[in-house]
């Protein structure tokens, strides 16, 4: 067995390891805080020690080792993608790039080469943001961008943010320690799978991103009038539920006038008190934005909220649409992308230069640090899915396109 053959295996045994920890029995889930997130989060802190890394555990629940250079006063580079899912996930989205991560830093460490920069390798501990239904909240903390009116937010469940980080170990007064100086920041890397059939489709193991959308989650509510299915005339109604649904085909139909440039989502739907003998009274639901468009990202958002407003007017309802999360798109680095193409040619493979639909923790990097992203190839471009894939020969080529660019990016910033 070569030695990238034995990497390659370790990689895809570690990550069914991590797949093997979920808070159900059917699939895979994770959700930020949980038991499962948990133990997930101390198995890769011992990988990260055994690596050679000094391995702990924030305040927000990132898993964080470094492995420093000899000035005392280097800068960092951030290798880093995120451990939390979405309910029933797949196995590589996110953990992907934290284990082929590792084994790229372990390599370093084994081989003892000199670093002109600290490297820290960060597994974030909520990207997904599907508890708080806002995401980036592990990266945030690093990038020192994190907004403390969230430690009041609550899940279904009624726990606060603040309850789950005291739950786990961390307490909101550390967070502000928990993050990396703007000055500190040398740079970004994330790898992932792409969440899209292009590579899949080229039968390309790889390729460069060269932006990820801008995003807006937004909350809505529609409160009507509940009453009795059966003695209420239907011209008399006031129906949250009707009232939601012809909203959420004016999303679409609008998305749609602009599906070049935008897309939108109506993922959570909450009817209060459902009941099959009663009108609906009080509906409340989600709604995602995303295009790599900033001025189309507003003008659809405001379009849309207009149209909310006009339709629960013409039916008696009050609407109420709170903006949870805006994120603006992302644009990579141009000098970090040309070392990356450089790996992808080095490695034998086509260079391809995709945007990205997903967002990623890149997004709240980006405010403080240049950043740059490799895609993997995944089956069929599923993701967010159980049937969620990577194949060993891409998984390979994408282990030896990162070791290149990490070679080369050591040798940019060595001296002369």
């Amino acid at each position: 067995m070569n030695d990238y053959a034995r990497r390659t295996e370790r990689i895809m045994q570690r990550i069914q390891e991590l797949a093997a920890i979920s808070e159900t029995d059917q699939g895979i889930t994770r959700t930020f805080g949980s038991p499962a997130w948990r133990e997930a989060a101390l198995t890769i802190q011992g990988w990260m020690q055994e690596a050679g890394l000094h391995a702990w555990i924030d305040n927000i629940g990132n898993v964080r080792g470094r492995l420093a250079a000899a000035q005392p006063a280097a800068k960092t580079w951030v290798i880093a993608s995120h451990t939390d899912t979405v309910p029933d996930a797949g196995k590589f989205d996110g953990l992907l790039g934290v284990v082929m991560g590792l084994d790229v830093v372990e390599q370093l460490a084994l081989a003892h080469t000199p670093l002109p920069f600290d490297i820290e390798l960060i597994a974030f501990s909520d990207e997904e943001g599907c508890r708080f239904h806002t995401t980036f909240l592990g990266s945030q903390v690093v990038a020192g961008t994190f907004k403390y009116t969230l430690l009041d937010s609550k899940d279904a469940g009624g726990h606060t943010l603040r309850q789950v980080i005291h739950a786990n170990g961390g307490h909101e007064s550390q967070l502000p320690a928990d993050a990396l100086p703007r000055q500190q920041w040398l740079g970004y890397f994330e790898i992932h799978i792409e969440q899209g059939p292009v590579l899949y489709e080229k039968q390309v193991p790889v390729a460069l991103v060269k932006a990820i959308t801008g995003q807006k989650r937004v909350a809505l509510t529609f409160t009507g009038t509940g009453g009795h299915a059966g003695t209420v005339p239907m011209d008399m109604r006031c129906d949250a539920l009707c009232c939601a649904a012809e909203f959420i085909l004016a999303v679409e139909n609008t998305a749609r006038q602009h599906k070049d440039k935008v897309v939108a989502t109506v993922g959570q739907l909450q009817v209060a008190n459902a009941a099959s003998n009663v009108i609906p009274g009080a509906v409340t639901c989600t709604l995602d934005l995303r295009s790599t468009d900033e001025k189309m990202l507003l003008q659809v958002s405001n379009s849309m909220q207009e149209t909310g407003a006009k339709i629960a007017a013409g039916r008696g309802v009050t609407f109420e649409w709170e903006d949870v999360q805006v994120t603006s798109p992302v644009w990579c680095d141009e000098s970090m992308n040309a070392l990356l193409s450089q790996s992808i040619e080095d490695t034998g493979y086509p260079v391809l230069s995709l945007t990205s639909g997903a967002g990623h923790d890149a997004v709240a990097i980006a405010a403080v640090a240049p950043v740059c992203m490799l895609f993997v190839r995944c089956f069929e471009g599923i993701s967010h899915h159980p049937k969620e894939n990577v194949e060993l020969k891409d998984l390979t080529a994408a282990l030896q396109v990162a070791d290149n660019f990490v070679q080369r990016f050591i040798s940019a910033h060595s001296p002369a």
